[in-house]
């Protein structure tokens, strides 16, 4: 007898729940649904946008990665916000192992920390990987202004 779960209850364990942002189809009246990865992904994304503290029910769900905004980009940022990410999904996200998460830098007008997740699923040990990109510089034209001025 194989202990390897079956879709069903794959399915169940990853869970089902609204697309975000909500939409609805003027067709059927319902709102559009993800689920399996899908789910888990989109997950990883409202957590890692939500600043901790935000939802008042739950003060501690969500990420600290705003506090990493406007700081110089090195090395030693890298591995705060790899392991910042990394205790924010151990806590809020129980479906998933995160194996590794690897932060680069983009070069160019515009300057991103592009964050990538890799994970497996608990319940089916299937692995994954998630790139969440992640703005350090909100004003990018604040130091050209400063020159021309």
């Amino acid at each position: 007898m194989s202990n390897k779960p079956t879709s069903a209850q794959q399915s169940q364990f990853l869970g089902r729940g609204w697309q975000f942002p909500p939409t609805f189809s003027s067709v059927s009246n319902q709102v559009a649904m993800n689920e399996g990865e899908k789910n888990i992904n989109q997950s990883i994304d409202l957590i890692l946008k939500t600043r901790r503290g935000e939802r008042s029910l739950l003060p501690y769900y969500g990420s600290q990665l705003s506090n990493f905004l406007f700081r110089s980009q090195d090395a030693t940022l890298k591995e705060e916000i790899a392991k910042s990410v990394r205790y924010t999904l151990l806590n809020d996200e129980p479906r998933i192992s995160v194996d590794d998460v690897i932060v680069s830098y983009t070069t160019g007008s515009e300057s991103q920390v592009v964050i990538s997740v890799v994970y497996t699923v608990k319940r089916t040990n299937t692995r994954h990987n998630h790139v969440f990109p992640f703005s350090i510089l909100e004003g990018t034209n604040l130091a050209v202004r400063a020159q021309g001025a």
